[in-house]
């Protein structure tokens, strides 16, 4: 699994984090990472960034409990998108995800 990108999908707000094969950020809320918003009315619907500014946007932030859904592949795109979910947590707080995290070896 270390020489594919890690995918978390944010069910409730229908957002994807990718985690790049090769990451020169250091831990956690420094990873580079490229952040989706999948709902078709995002201005920029994809965007590389830390994950700690992802994070911190209020969608994520004043929202919890977020389901999290890990996956490698998914079929579809749009309404049709189907993930096949390797793990899926309920996250309560932002130190849930970072357990989630260190559990997945990312």
């Amino acid at each position: 699994m270390e020489n594919q990108t890690k995918k978390l999908h944010f069910q409730e707000i229908d957002w994807v984090i990718y985690f790049p094969n090769c990451n020169s950020g250091g831990k956690y809320r420094d990873y580079n990472v490229i952040f989706e918003d999948r709902k078709p009315v995002a201005v920029h619907s994809e965007e590389q960034c830390k994950l700690g500014e992802v994070l911190d946007k209020l969608e994520i932030d004043r929202n919890y409990p977020h389901t999290v859904g890990f996956y490698k592949v998914s079929s579809g795109e749009g309404a049709s998108f189907k993930p096949e979910y390797l793990e899926l947590r309920k996250i309560q707080t932002v130190e849930e995800f970072w357990a989630f995290l260190n559990a997945l070896d990312i």
